[in-house]
């Protein structure tokens, strides 16, 4: 190594060998939300952009796993500040009621039929297995309608196999990520 280069040390690296995230994106991304949390400013970053920053592979990059924890967190603190906000802004009990609004529309989505609740791919194209959705799904309205424990990292690492014909992936994703900003609005 050149004397002038720099080491990181944010995240541990995956060997030289392996892919991990790309280490400049992930410095960069780290520094503008460093920056727009220090400013107050969620106009620039929200925790949904947090929840959605992807970052290209590399080898010997940062491990994964560090940093998707990191990005959790993040996001996590990133609501809570919009959450504080939108209470000052509009009352604490009109943020619930439109908590409680947005999770009555993923009930109805979640609680439709087995194998009817989202728009299917062509039997020539792979979406998310319905079976695999509908299994899942009908444990997020126990959560909403029972108190059922899920956890906003469940919600966020769930997988589902392929399958021709299956959900498409679109649509489940943007449902997801309602779940995950109802609980985050609601922690």
């Amino acid at each position: 190594m050149r004397q002038n280069e720099a080491v990181s040390t944010t995240f541990p690296r995956t060997s030289k060998k392996t892919l991990g995230y790309n280490l400049k994106q992930v410095e960069e991304f780290l520094e503008s939300t460093r920056q727009a949390y220090d400013a107050d400013d969620t106009t620039r970053l929200s925790a949904a952009d947090i929840r959605h920053t992807a970052f290209a592979m590399a080898k010997g990059g940062y491990s994964p796993e560090h940093v998707d924890a990191a990005l959790e967190r993040l996001e996590d603190a990133f609501a809570a500040r919009e959450r504080d906000r939108m209470a000052r802004a509009v009352g604490e009990q009109a943020w619930l009621d439109q908590a409680r609004s947005t999770a009555q529309v993923l009930i109805n989505r979640l609680g439709r039929p087995a194998g009817a609740r989202f728009d299917r791919t062509s039997f020539l194209t792979n979406g998310y297995n319905r079976a695999d959705v509908d299994r899942f799904s009908a444990k997020l309205v126990k959560y909403f309608q029972d108190g059922y424990p899920v956890t906003i990292d469940s919600v966020r690492t769930v997988v589902f196999r392929p399958q021709r014909g299956g959900y498409r992936e679109a649509q489940v994703d943007l449902v997801l990520d309602g779940v995950v900003d109802v609980m985050l609005a609601v922690r």
